[in-house]
């Protein structure tokens, strides 16, 4: 994988697991932000509110520095831990995954808690459609009229995403492309006759 694209979800999913009478419920959400990231949280309380534990762990940005495991009252390491754990070995980022516990009146010692924290976790995330995302940079070009026609052939051969445009006697245009490719698209952009503003 290149280091401008990073894996996440696609969509929400969910599996469940028996662990000796114990029920592990496991959900897992592409997220972009902690304040998503909590309102899941806090949906998944109020749903299932009678549940023994909540315990979960996330991923936040392209290369996963932002993260959080917790056990939620289970002995420390053994659910929170192993939850990232799976987020990791499968390079997965802006991710949360939440596994619902209810016990069912068998313990299952520290071994087998990870071992079923490790397990929900594993069989949410082959239930999920992991796809590759880019890290795309923003980039701004202003340009004259007359520099129209050379500006659009730029952007026809690099295919950036067009974000905004605006057509006057200076014309304006944005642009999202991938970050490997943005160095050759700004370039080209001012061969063609724009000009890239400073804090781009």
């Amino acid at each position: 994988m290149a280091d401008d694209s990073y894996l996440t979800l696609a969509t929400p999913a969910e599996a469940a697991l028996r662990e000796r009478s114990s029920k592990f419920l496991a959900f897992a959400w592409p997220v972009r932000s902690e304040e998503e990231i909590r309102i899941h949280l806090e949906t998944l309380r109020k749903r299932y509110y009678d549940a023994t534990h909540h315990c979960y762990a996330w991923r936040l940005g392209p290369d996963g520095a932002s993260w959080r495991a917790n056990d939620d009252g289970e002995p420390s390491g053994t659910a929170g831990k192993p939850i990232l754990g799976q987020l990791l070995s499968r390079s997965v980022t802006d991710c949360l995954i939440v596994i619902v516990r209810y016990f069912g009146g068998t313990k299952l010692g520290v071994p087998g808690l990870i071992a079923a924290y490790k397990e929900a976790t594993a069989e949410v995330l082959d239930a999920a459609d992991i796809i590759e995302r880019t890290v795309d940079r923003i980039v701004r070009v202003d340009f004259p009229y007359v520099a129209m026609n050379e500006i659009m052939r730029v952007v026809k051969e690099e295919r950036p995403e067009i974000l905004r445009q605006a057509f006057d006697n200076l014309c304006t245009m944005e642009f999202a492309i991938r970050e490997s490719r943005a160095e050759q698209l700004t370039e080209k952009l001012k061969k063609a006759g724009g000009s890239i503003p400073e804090n781009e």
